[in-house]
């Protein structure tokens, strides 16, 4: 029971208390029910890789996003985790190709540049018009945002670095919009 709590405790966001919940639900679950959740790690384990190209999670190498002819590859959206792609692509409107981070930096949380796929991003710039840094309006994602459209400067000169508007987001009231997030609206407006 211990080696499972601390094998679950490796997991991000679970701590001793949710590790031992777990622990103790697997314990008291049918047998059929403990196989098929091995079974399911195992299998993500041997058929799930890193795309090469992207970073994205893929089961063939390069991804379907990186392989697509039809897909702009003068155009790269660099996002943080591989569950944003889903959500860029929820609106239609993107018909580029994808760079995932696989988080932001964290200085407290011990995440430097070298922690993130930064690298092979600088090395995919040849042919790239235009790079677009879709990381989160937090200050981590604001800090990994500067940080590489700096190092994309000093690469490519001449490369249009852009960053995804922020602001009220639709359907909420502007009575309950912080500053920053009113400021970033403004700063962000556009022609109607």
């Amino acid at each position: 029971m211990a080696r499972l709590i601390d094998e679950l405790r490796k997991l991000p966001g679970i701590g001793t208390k949710t590790a031992q919940r777990l622990a103790f639900h697997v314990l008291r679950s049918p047998g059929e029910d403990a196989d098929a959740l091995a079974d399911a790690i195992r299998e993500i384990k041997k058929h799930l890789r890193l795309c090469s190209v992207c970073n994205n999670i893929t089961d063939v190498d390069p991804c379907h996003y990186c392989s697509n002819p039809v897909r702009s590859h003068r155009l790269i959206c660099v996002v943080e985790e591989p569950t944003n792609i889903a959500t860029v692509e929820r609106t239609r409107s993107y018909n580029g190709v994808y760079h995932v981070l696989h988080g932001t930096l964290s200085p407290i949380g011990g995440v430097g540049p070298e922690q993130l796929r930064i690298r092979n991003l600088l090395t995919r710039l040849e042919d790239v018009d235009e790079v677009i840094l879709a990381t989160s309006p937090t200050i981590e994602g604001e800090a990994t945002a500067g940080y590489i459209a700096g190092e994309l400067r000093r690469v490519k000169s001449g490369v249009k670095v852009t960053r995804i508007a922020t602001g009220v987001p639709a359907g909420s009231d502007i009575e309950y919009a912080d500053e920053v997030t009113m400021t970033r609206a403004m700063e962000g407006r556009r022609e109607f």
